[in-house]
């Protein structure tokens, strides 16, 4: 889900997991889980998912290299930076 488009569109140093790459990660923890309005992490304040139980859940989230997502609770300190294309 990351390696071919990142070749597709030439994002530079995204993609796969390199020395030199940005690491842009998502770890997940198995564990049932519901998803809700209430617990929905949109913007918009609701999910089409509403009611649907996954077996995974995210965990944590990495923004190049940097933990922005822990368990819950986001870290805004450091924000992600703009793409840049090999073309």
């Amino acid at each position: 889900m990351c390696h071919t488009p990142a070749e597709i569109f030439q994002v530079e140093k995204r993609g796969f997991i390199r020395k030199g790459y940005y690491a842009d990660l998502v770890l997940l923890k198995e564990e049932d889980w519901t998803a809700t309005n209430a617990n929905s992490l949109y913007k918009c304040g609701w999910t089409p998912f509403d009611g649907e139980t996954f077996q995974y859940k995210v965990d944590k989230t990495f923004v190049n290299g940097h933990l922005a997502y822990n368990n819950g609770v986001f870290d805004e300190s450091t924000k992600g930076m703009r793409l840049s294309f090999e073309r």
